[in-house]
């Protein structure tokens, strides 16, 4: 599951309305928006999440958060360490390898190592 999947779907059971209802108010697959809470589709596209947050009248900070959040939600990362140091792509590497284990308080840790942007 991505950041905004899990955002989606907390916003979505908050208010009571069932993935098959939000799909046909929003006129998309219930098979899309699933797949889009669970990661298995790419980043939503700015104009689709623009239509959530109006479907749900998220507003001010709440809404930059969702941006930010589909920005940072693509499930399929490519890095290009090409040009860089070999640590960088080190590191590259050893994430690549190591995310899938890493407990949710080391993903935090590295995480708050790197700041938000």
């Amino acid at each position: 599951m991505t950041p905004f999947g899990e955002k989606l779907r907390q916003l979505r059971r908050q208010r009571g309305i069932s993935l098959k209802q939000m799909a046909a108010d929003l006129h998309l697959s219930s098979a899309y928006l699933s797949a889009l809470e669970h990661g298995h589709r790419g980043r939503p596209s700015p104009g689709l999440v623009m239509q959530i947050l109006g479907y749900f009248n998220v507003i001010w900070d709440e809404a930059e958060e969702m941006k930010q959040l589909a920005r940072l939600s693509h499930p399929k990362i490519t890095l290009d360490t090409s040009g860089l140091t070999p640590t960088a792509t080190l590191l590259a590497n050893r994430l690549a390898e190591q995310i899938g284990v890493l407990s949710d308080d080391r993903l935090q840790a590295l995480l708050d190592l790197l700041g938000t942007d």
